[in-house]
This record gives C-alpha cells, structure tokens and sequence, in this order.
C-alpha cells in the first residue's frame, strides 16, 4: 500500500523536476545573465502563488481523507468545493493586488538596474496568469487526498509535457525571453488543473459532484486554515528568507545571484525524490490516525524513514559526483560555474536533512497537529534571518552560501524534538483503541 501511494508520486515529483528546470534551460539559451537572475529574484512568487494553493489543498485534503476514513464522504465534498472556488478566488484577488503594487514588489525582490526590467516583466506575467497555479496546487492536493497517486502523477506528467512544449515556443519562438517563461509556467499548471478537475468530477467518487459546493461552517473553515495557514507561514518565512539571500548574493555580484537560482533546480532532484515519498504517504498517515490504526500508522512512519534515508544518501552522492558536469549544462560561465558548484555542494548538504523535516510537517498536518505543523513551518524562516546576518558578518560570501545548510539541520533537530512528544501521544492512543 506505501509503495502504491509513494512511487508514482516520486516518479512524479522526478519529472517536475525537469518541469522546473526547463524554463531556465531555456533562458540559460539566451546567454543573458540578467535574465537568469530576474527569473531567480521572481521565485518568490511562484513560492507566494502555491503556498496560497497549499493552503486550500493541504488543509482541506488532509482534512478529507480523515473524514473519509470516518464514512463522511458528503461533508468531504462540501470541503472539496470550497477548496476549488477558495483557491479561484484567491488567484484573482492576487492578480489584482499584484498590478497596483507590482514596482514596490520587484524593487523588494533585490532587482538592480540592470535586472529591474525583467523582473518586473517575470513578476506582472506570472501574478496575472497566478490563478492557474493556485488552483492547480490545490486541486492536487485533493486527488492526494483520495490516494490517487497515479492520477497526481499524470497530472505532473502533462504540466512537464506542456512546458516542453511552450517554454521554447514563447521564450524563443515569440521572443517573449522572461514573460514567455512566466506564462508558460502558469499555462502548464492550468492543463494539469483541468485534468485534476475531470478526475475529480468523473473518475472520483468519493468527490464526484463537489463542484456543487462552496459554503462551508466556521467550524469546518477553521479545521482547514489551522493547518493550510501553516503553509502560508512556511511559505512567508521563505520569502524573508529568499529575499534577504538575494540582497546578500547581489552585493557579490549577478554570478552568484544566478549561482543560487541553476543550483537551487540542481538539487530539486534528489530533494523532489523524498518530497514525492511523504507527500504520496500523507492520505496514509492521515487515514490510519482517522480510522484509527496506529499500529500500522506506526510502522509506516518507520518505514518512511528508511526510505528517505537511503533516497537522501544515494541522490545526493550521485549530483555531488557530476555536480561540475551537470552545472555547466546551464551556463558556459567561468566564474558563474565555479561559484555555482560551491552553492550546489552547500545545497546539497541541506538536501540530507530536508527531506526527514518534510516528513514531520507531513506527519503533523496529516494527523491535524496545528501546533507542531506551525512551529515547523516558522522555524526555518525566524532561524534564517540571524543565521545569515552572523555567518555573512564572519565569513563574507562562504557565510552567505552555507547559511541556509545550517538552518536546515538546526530546524530538522527541532522536528526531531516535536515528534518525540507525537510518538508519546500515538503509544497512549494505541493502548487506548487495544492496538498497543
């Protein structure tokens, strides 16, 4: 049943991967620098524009695939359909907030005067076609939510389809370099949101109909937000933390602003790798607690463990290997490839501990654990901001590179610490239902 649920979904997170280097290769191929580094300062956007569907997807999934274990499959619809139109809503709101505030923004992001102009053309791009991005984020999050992996897997599959196709026909084709790369990006995750809407209406039923509905109690609006505003905090932290990295790489010159954003795709492989094993495993956790099973949820978390152990040594030793190779397939760049390789080790360091600080966030937001999702969520971003500050002050750019490895390992201690509480409360649990 793990192996059901996880592996799709890791053959999916290992093709999005090449979904989200792809743009980049192909602004790579214009050999502008600037627009490497515009599409680098704009990440924050996109990390805005899922986190926003992560808050819909993640809070309303896992609160469905609890209610389903409990044979409530009509309030899961009900929480289905306001995830949709939740997440709709929001796109729009975005898209119309980010047009009146849009030069605020890019000059926040760390744009120069070299790179202000396409960053603000990422920026105005990727916010107005941003809806599609939210919606898709969420509605995965509800084919998770079923134990529809392969189905999550596919809808993967087309986004990464699609953007070999437009990522060279709008960046290259059309001329349209920076802008071309946003809308490609928003008009692959819109295919994937299609199909993930058809699954859902006439594939599902459990969900089937869940279109229909929108409003939803207080009560079952909080049940979402208490663990989806998690992501949002996750996600608020990472923008901090990304723009004041950006700042401190600027001040040592574009090379190392581009440095960050081909490394940061790089070590996607091996981190997407473990990513896709939890995430396949959240409805897992999350159905076994809701029945509730803990023996077996149990001896899943234990089996994860080992996986993402094994996945986390082996993947990182390969890319550390041909880290030379596999960066200059992005740039020709002297000094580009030799600072850029430093940030990949530094990066791939961090990969190691990652992926065990994802499974407990996964474990926490499947079993509805508000208070620990949240701590976990936060602690990244609040450790970030004194981390990079001591360590730049100390060690110049070698501080500045190693300061996100540090911060990693710190907050994957910290998970450590909050599970161990967790695992006390599931052995009382256990003796409690006689499954101890």
């Amino acid at each position: 049943m793990m192996m059901h649920l996880s592996i799709p979904m890791m053959i999916g997170m290992s093709v999005g991967t090449i979904y989200n280097v792809i743009n980049a290769y192909f602004i790579g191929m214009l050999h502008n620098t600037q627009m490497m580094s515009a599409i680098t300062l704009g990440l924050p956007i996109f990390t805005v524009l899922m986190a926003l569907g992560n808050v819909f997807g993640v809070g309303g999934g896992t609160f469905i695939t609890r209610l389903i274990s409990q044979n409530e499959t009509e309030r899961a619809k009900k929480i289905a359909g306001y995830t949709f139109y939740g997440s709709l809503i929001s796109g729009i709101l975005f898209a119309i907030l980010a047009f009146f505030i849009a030069d605020p923004v890019v000059r926040g992001l760390g744009a120069d005067q070299m790179t202000y102009l396409f960053t603000k053309q990422y920026v105005l791009m990727l916010s107005s076609a941003g809806f599609m991005i939210i919606v898709n984020f969420a509605l995965e999050q509800l084919v998770r939510a079923l134990g529809a992996s392969k189905e999550s897997m596919y809808g993967i599959f087309i986004a990464t389809g699609l953007s070999l196709i437009l990522d060279p026909l709008l960046i290259l084709g059309f001329g349209w370099h920076v802008a071309g790369a946003a809308l490609a990006m928003a008009l692959s995750n819109l295919g994937s949101a299609i199909y993930y809407i058809y699954f859902l209406e006439k594939r599902s039923t459990a969900l089937s109909g869940f279109m229909k509905h929108f409003f939803l109690s207080v009560r079952e609006q909080l049940e979402i937000y208490k663990i989806g505003m998690a992501e949002l905090f996750q996600s608020a932290f990472m923008i901090v933390s990304t723009l004041l990295l950006n700042h401190f790489a600027i001040f040592y010159g574009d090379d190392v602003v581009a440095g960050f954003g081909i490394a940061l795709r790089i070590v996607q492989i091996p981190e997407f790798l473990t990513m896709g094993l939890f995430l396949g495993l959240i409805p897992f956790f999350a159905f076994n607690y809701g029945k509730p099973n803990i023996k077996r949820l149990k001896a899943g978390i234990k089996a994860a463990s080992v996986w993402i152990a094994a996945i986390s040594i082996l993947f990182v030793g390969i890319v550390y290997i041909f880290r030379t190779p596999i960066f200059a397939l992005f740039t020709t760049d002297k000094e580009l490839l030799t600072v850029g390789t430093l940030i990949l080790v530094a990066m791939l360091i961090s990969a190691l501990f990652n992926g065990f600080t994802g499974l407990f966030m996964g474990i926490f937001q499947a079993t509805g654990q508000g208070t620990p999702t949240t701590i976990l969520a936060i602690l990244q971003g609040v450790l970030y901001i004194p981390i990079i500050f001591i360590l730049h002050m100390t060690f110049g750019l070698h501080g500045v590179i190693w300061s996100m490895t540090v911060t990693e390992i710190i907050t994957c201690l910290v998970g450590v610490m909050l599970f161990i509480p967790f695992q006390l409360q599931l052995n009382k649990k256990a003796i409690v239902t006689n499954e101890a």
